[in-house]
């Protein structure tokens, strides 16, 4: 058999070899003691350059050796490029095993996000725990950062994401679960989330196909639960599904629910409590109290809710009813006395022995809410103590010890009466409670040292619970495998390695290509391929040109790999790429165009000196190092004094007013621009058509415009890229607060560049964003260069579509591309809008209930001002003020930019006492966050 496998694996034929690979494990079933041989067969068959051969040589390698990682260094590249033409069986087993060698070989994308915290990253998967921490987060994360290398992505990291990424579309369920277990387990956090639009469309296919891919969504929405948001009516449930899916797919919208989505989902949950499905109601009622458990704000809700349902019909609606009840009354007991009373009322007619037990223990641990009501309860139990089931007469016994420690006089004879039947049951268990009990409580003269501490055993303040999904610690088994499906370790499971902290040489991927292959077409081909292996092309696969046959085009990709990763590069080769892309017309002719007419109207102009390009970044690290280092911030007078002007002719004033030292914001104003104060005469508004008249005026040498259209942000300037890790370009932001000219839904963000190099920067550009559903980006103009020591300001828009997920995108120049990020403050969010006191509380009073949040503030003298309450309430939030009759009343009013939704903000600022701060909104988030901010802002 082995001179047979040997022989076979040297044929001509493709098919053969295959075969001869297939043959391997058998081979090595019946007679382990061939391994080595058997290696050496396996090591000769993965340098087969054939898609007909590679899934099953993978798979002999999976069964034979798969701790021989060094088997794959030179064949990983090949692997990589041919993965997409391979059958979809070898497709599954080479990309679960391409996941473990990642996790051996690369460094984790997200190792700098223990240390950074990186608010963008977390705010886009919906993280509430970046919002309960405070600001001082940041600066500490700045400060840590120099101690730790910036994460760069490894271009071989990229190439099995970027070569994995087309299968999404692949007709094979098994093959898009493989990939999106692979994007779970190696992407970085702003890239998963291309996985859940293919996962879902999985959710159309057969209900095994449902039930597997299921289980990995409700793994994968506990921990990034933002993917999979938009998606949320794909996982409601239809009355056609088999049981097992409607209740994966609770638990799924469960672990969805949010602050914003609550009142849908819980609509949903009372439709599904009518079903038939018995099992089914049972999840039901058990989701709505992890809902409540997991969101404070309908906990109410929904106890009344489920009190409600005690009154059904159904016994079983009614026993899992109380189950629940009984879990949610524990977190705050002395608020519902009445819930425990009528609970007690339902011990005649509830018959399921888990309810009975339930009311039972309620009773007995809060009894002293129910003083008259639990020995009555006692009596009519000890009465029907015999029929009880087991679970409940134990429940029997701990109420009456309770009640005989906390009411001897009225249940002294019960309890006697109680445990003296105990005593004598059938069941062993029973009777040692009884007599463990009536030693406790009713001691004799030898026990008595326990008894002195039996409040404490029995009345003991006991945690509540905490309702949490069975899939929460699911995700240490790999996603997609049988194991993560038993939730236990299956025969012949391999573990998924952890990351390691300093990743292995990378140049054991390096593979030698022989002379013979390199003719002029494949060198050039070569070059413009070597972007193919940096983060560049998010988008595309390894089947660009699409006339040249798979295998050339894999000698050509693993050739152009090699020599990329060794570090060979060339600038001329690089412009010829570049006049090549232009003949070949990968750009549009229109963007050319536009991109043409933008250098000329800048060389005529001669503001800025040359064009910069953007592309895009490499390594997806760079956007934690970038966005989080300490930098040495240039003043904002600084950065306008060499702002060219050719920026400020272009583009409208899109400078926010950082507040005065005038209360200018207390101006009734009919547009959404800022007032502005000129230097030396008494506060004035400006109105849009004056901005812009005086905006004429910049064509000329005035000094008026530094003061009345220089673009400064409320919030200041923020750091975009460090120059250390922009090598020599330093990139800052600030949001504006005049509407930005392309789209008035867009908020306007100031870009400053700097460059602190000896050499110019060019091409500055932005390059292809990795966006999250809904947010969009409207580039500045290029850039065409930065000489040394110069610093300019671009504009641009950003549609955060009303949330302060991260705007991702790349900043690139000619050579580097930088991962960067934008997230907004929810004040940049809304525009001030303008209205009468009368129509501030018409429409406040449409925004209650849910719309409302309030919250108590004490504020320190410093803000007690007039003048200082509007100075830091307009600072934080782009509001306008509300005219108000009363003095110690402060009212703002806004909209929110994407959707229009009125905000409205109160602040009640008594002389004596707390004071109070109210937010009116249709966007509950929004107004949650706005709270937040402007509390921070007020008490500091």
């Amino acid at each position: 058999m082995m001179l047979a496998i040997k022989e076979a694996a040297s044929d001509m034929s493709p098919y053969v070899r295959k075969t001869a690979a297939h043959a391997i494990p058998k081979l090595y079933s019946l007679d382990s003691d061939q391994k080595d041989q058997l290696i050496e067969v396996i090591e000769k068959l993965l340098a087969d350059k054939t898609t007909l051969v590679a899934g099953s040589v993978v798979m002999a390698f999976e069964e034979v050796c798969p701790e021989r990682i060094d088997l794959i260094h030179k064949n990983y590249r090949k692997l990589c490029n041919l993965l997409i033409d391979v059958e979809e069986w070898g497709q599954v087993v080479i990309i679960s095993m391409l996941t473990r060698y990642a996790r051996t070989q690369f460094l984790s994308p997200t190792q700098n996000e223990s240390l950074l915290e990186e608010n963008p990253e977390k705010a886009f998967y919906g993280s509430e725990e970046d919002e309960a921490k405070g600001p001082g987060s940041e600066e500490a994360a700045a400060a840590a950062l120099p101690t730790r290398k910036p994460y760069v992505m490894d271009p071989d990291h990229r190439l099995l994401l970027r070569n994995t990424k087309p299968l999404l579309q692949s007709r094979s369920a098994a093959v898009v679960m493989a990939v999106a277990q692979l994007y779970f387990h190696l992407a970085p956090k702003a890239e998963v989330g291309v996985i859940a639009k293919a996962l879902v469309r999985l959710l159309r296919s057969h209900s095994e196909v449902q039930y597997v891919v299921l289980q990995n969504v409700a793994t994968m929405s506990i921990k990034r639960r933002g993917m999979f948001e938009p998606y949320l009516k794909s996982f409601y449930i239809r009355s056609t599904d088999p049981t097992q899916i409607k209740i994966l797919k609770l638990e799924v919208l469960t672990n969805l629910a949010n602050e914003t989505n609550i009142p849908t989902v819980l609509r949903e949950f009372q439709t599904y409590i009518r079903s038939m499905d018995k099992d089914f109601v049972a999840a039901t009622i058990q989701a709505i109290g992890r809902c409540a458990t997991n969101i404070g704000r309908v906990r109410d809700t929904c106890l009344n809710g489920l009190v409600q349902l005690l009154s059904n019909r159904d016994e079983l609606v009614v026993a899992e009813s109380v189950v629940v009840i009984k879990k949610l009354l524990q977190m705050q007991p002395a608020q519902h006395g009445e819930i425990i009373k009528h609970l007690a009322k339902l011990t005649d007619n509830i018959q399921v022995p888990m309810a009975r037990a339930s009311i039972l223990w309620l009773i007995g641990e809060y009894c002293e809410h129910v003083p008259r009501i639990a020995p009555d309860v006692l009596r009519k139990m000890a009465k029907s103590f015999t029929a009880e089931e087991d679970i409940v007469k134990l429940q029997v016994i701990n109420l009456a010890a309770k009640l005989y420690l906390t009411n001897s006089k009225q249940t002294k004879l019960l309890t006697q009466y109680v445990l003296s039947l105990a005593k004598y049951d059938q069941n062993y268990d029973i009777r040692d409670r009884a007599r463990f009990t009536r030693q406790l409580i009713v001691p004799s003269e030898q026990g008595g040292a326990l008894s002195r501490h039996a409040k404490k055993l029995f009345l003991a303040p006991k945690p509540a619970p905490v309702l949490e999904s069975s899939f929460k610690d699911r995700d240490h088994f790999q996603l997609g495998s049988l194991s993560h499906l038993l939730n236990a370790k299956a025969t012949g499971y391999q573990e998924l390695p952890d990351w390691p902290e300093e990743a292995p040489d990378p140049s054991v991927r390096n593979v030698e290509v022989p002379e013979w292959t390199k003719c002029s077409n494949r060198e050039k081909r070569k070059e413009k391929e070597k972007p193919f292996y940096s983060d560049s092309e998010g988008e595309s696969g390894p089947t660009e040109s699409a006339d040249s046959d798979p295998e050339s085009e894999s000698e050509s990709d693993s050739k152009s790999s090699s020599e990329s990763g060794s570090g060979e590069s060339s600038s001329e080769s690089d412009n010829e790429d570049q006049d090549e892309d232009e003949e070949k017309g990968r750009s549009s002719e229109s963007e050319q165009s536009e991109e043409e007419g933008e250098k000329k109207k800048m060389k005529k102009r001669k503001k800025v000196p040359e064009g910069q390009r953007e592309g895009s970044s490499s390594d997806e690290g760079s956007d934690s190092s970038s966005s989080s280092s300490e930098s040495e911030m240039t003043s904002d007078t600084e950065e306008e004094q060499v702002e060219p002007a050719s920026w400020r002719k272009k583009t409208p004033p899109s400078g926010k007013s950082a507040p005065a030292a005038k209360e200018i914001s207390l101006l009734d104003l009919e547009d959404f621009t800022p007032p502005s104060v000129q230097p030396l005469s008494p506060p004035t508004v400006v109105s849009t058509s004056l901005a812009a008249d005086l905006e004429g005026l910049t064509l000329t040498d005035s000094p008026l415009v530094p003061s009345l259209l220089s673009p400064v942000s409320g919030a200041g300037r923020q750091e975009l890229l460090h120059r250390v890790a922009g090598e020599g370009l330093a990139v800052d932001y600030t949001f504006s607060r005049q509407p930005f000219s392309g789209d008035p839904h867009m908020v306007s963000v100031h870009i400053h560049f700097s460059n602190s190099s000896d050499t110019p920067i060019k091409g500055l550009h932005v390059g292809t964003p990795k966006l999250p559903a809904g947010i969009s980006i409207q580039e500045f103009p290029e850039i065409e260069s930065l000489s040394p020591g110069e610093s300019t300001t671009a504009i641009m828009g950003i549609n955060f579509c009303d949330s302060t997920q991260a705007a991702n995108f790349q900043l690139c120049t000619q050579t580097r591309q930088f991962y960067v990020s934008i997230q907004p403050p929810v004040g940049e969010l809304m525009a001030p809008v303008f209205m009468s006191e009368n129509e501030f509380k018409k429409e406040q009073g449409k925004l209650t209930g849910m719309n409302e949040i309030t919250e108590k503030l004490t504020l320190p003298d410093a803000s007690r001002s007039d003048h200082v309450v509007v100075q830091k309430v307009t600072a934080t939030a782009n509001l306008g003020r509300v005219p108000c009759g009363t003095s110690d009343e402060y009212r703002f009013a806004g909209r929110t930019l994407t959707s229009g939704s009125l905000v409205l903000l109160t602040l009640d600022a008594r002389p004596t006492g707390a004071a109070q701060l109210t937010v009116n909104s249709e966007k509950m988030v929004i107004g949650t966050m706005l709270v937040k901010d402007v509390v921070q802002a007020l008490t500091q």
